[in-house]
């Protein structure tokens, strides 16, 4: 448990903390997979920034620090994936943090593997992990968050083994450099905020897209 003088500093603290929040399933039968890239944002921006990712704090494995005097609470939920608000809901309660200062990192079906999306807000998009967040949000939508593209299955494979299987080589090439332009735009979110991060990025991501789309993965 984390003492009342760290949290008094974190919720106190000006510019108001933001809270990373990476989806995914615990345990090393996970790790690797589809369904796990939001745990490897995580700890590839703890990893980043020199955060310790040493304590479990309402059912997640939780880190905090300082990127350039802005106070950043990273977290990763071990209640397993559709579980995810179990934790979310409570870490953003605890530190009495608005909705528009935590961000959700997940993977995505829609989209090409690789490319990274950036919004505001949006719905759940049938992720289990996001409906979970949102009924811990009572229903409130209005949230930011990472989209990872992990494209889709081929053929008429079921979406639901696909998300459990690790990634081929194409992909996971694709997948480590995803996850280093996510560390880029986390640290330029943190500097300029989430609407200019968010519309230089996705421009870029754009255009990865494209060229991306139709090259098998």
């Amino acid at each position: 448990m984390l003492n009342r003088l760290s949290r008094h500093c974190f919720c106190t603290a000006t510019p108001r903390p933001w809270l990373f929040v990476g989806l995914g399933n615990p345990g090393d039968k996970y790790k690797g997979t589809r369904h796990n890239v939001g745990f490897e944002l995580i700890d590839a921006f703890a990893e980043s920034q020199g955060i310790s990712m040493n304590t479990v704090h309402c059912k997640a494995i939780f880190g905090q620090g300082f990127v350039d005097e802005v106070p950043v609470i990273i977290a990763k939920p071990q209640t397993y994936m559709n579980l995810s608000g179990e934790s979310t809901g409570p870490l953003a309660a605890y530190y009495k943090l608005p909705l528009n200062r935590v961000l959700v990192f997940h993977d995505d079906l829609d989209l090409p593997c690789g490319v990274l999306r950036l919004h505001h807000k949006g719905g759940h998009g049938s992720h289990n992990g996001l409906k979970s967040v949102i009924y811990h949000f009572r229903g409130n939508r209005e949230f930011p968050r990472l989209r990872i593209g992990i494209g889709r299955p081929p053929g008429q494979m079921d979406p639901k083994a696909f998300l459990l299987q690790k990634f081929n080589a194409t992909a996971r090439e694709r997948i480590d450099a995803a996850l280093e332009e996510g560390v880029g735009v986390l640290k330029l979110l943190l500097s300029k905020g989430l609407t200019e991060s968010a519309r230089c990025f996705n421009r870029e991501q754009k255009y990865k897209h494209i060229r991306l789309q139709t090259m098998p993965t």
